[in-house]
Formats: C-alpha cells, structure tokens, sequence
C-alpha cells in the first residue's frame, strides 16, 4: 500500500536545517513496516540526511556550497530573480530532491548520528512543500 501526504515547512533562512522532528510531526503515526520517501517539490531547494549532533556541520555545509557555487558569476544567465537563483539551482541538483528512508518498529531506521536536513539555497525562501510518501 502507498500512502502520499503533502505537507509544507515553514520558511527557514538561507543553510542547512535539520527538520527531522517536523517531518515527523506532519506524517504522524508511522507504520510498523515500510519505506518512508520524501521528495521536495522545488528546484532551489533540497533534502538530505546527514550529521544531527554537531552544528558545525551545518555551517561546514552552507560554506562548502557556496565556495563551489558562489553567487555574482559573470557567465551565470538565468539572474532575472536575483544573483542566489542560479547557484541555488546548481546546489539543490547537486544535493537532491528526495530521500528514503526504511521504517521498522514504527520507526524511522536512521543511524544514531542521522537527520533530515532541509537545504535551503535561496536568500529569501517561502516555506518549501514535500511529499512523504510511505510504502507498506
């Protein structure tokens, strides 16, 4: 059985956020079994699973994309919404827009140091929508 429920998050600025426990919230109860799936239905934004105990990380992550895809280059053409479009475009591709994650016990199988992350490439982002979609 396949089960979609779209939810949105709430604006976050511009980094890397760890939104697992807001996942959890908008989904509800999981199944014993299964497939948790989730797809981010944007292109300047995306979702990933990485280190939830050090916030470091998620500053290592912001200062990482932007070195290798920092704003204001002078060959990028699609600019019209502003210097951070294109970059982000070029992260949330590079990043992803989905994720699985299996589920056992009526739980998600994430390792011990494991969280959704949000990636939220634009300067000034509306909440992002997702699509969880649970296979049982």
């Amino acid at each position: 059985m396949i089960q979609h429920i779209s939810f949105s998050l709430d604006s976050y600025p511009r980094g890397f956020h760890i939104v697992t426990m807001e996942v959890l919230h908008a989904i509800g109860k999981l199944p014993a079994t299964g497939i948790l799936h989730l797809f981010i239905q944007h292109t300047s934004a995306g979702i990933t699973i990485n280190e939830n105990a050090d916030p470091d990380v998620l500053h290592d992550f912001e200062s990482f994309y932007n070195h290798i895809a920092p704003e204001h280059m002078p060959f990028l053409k699609h600019t019209m919404e502003g210097p951070d479009d294109m970059p982000a475009h070029v992260k949330a591709s590079m990043v992803g827009s989905s994720i699985s994650i299996p589920i056992q016990d009526g739980r998600l199988m994430l390792g011990t140091w494991q969280g959704i992350y949000l990636c939220e490439f634009r300067n000034h982002a509306r909440g992002r929508t997702l699509v969880a979609s649970l296979y049982t």
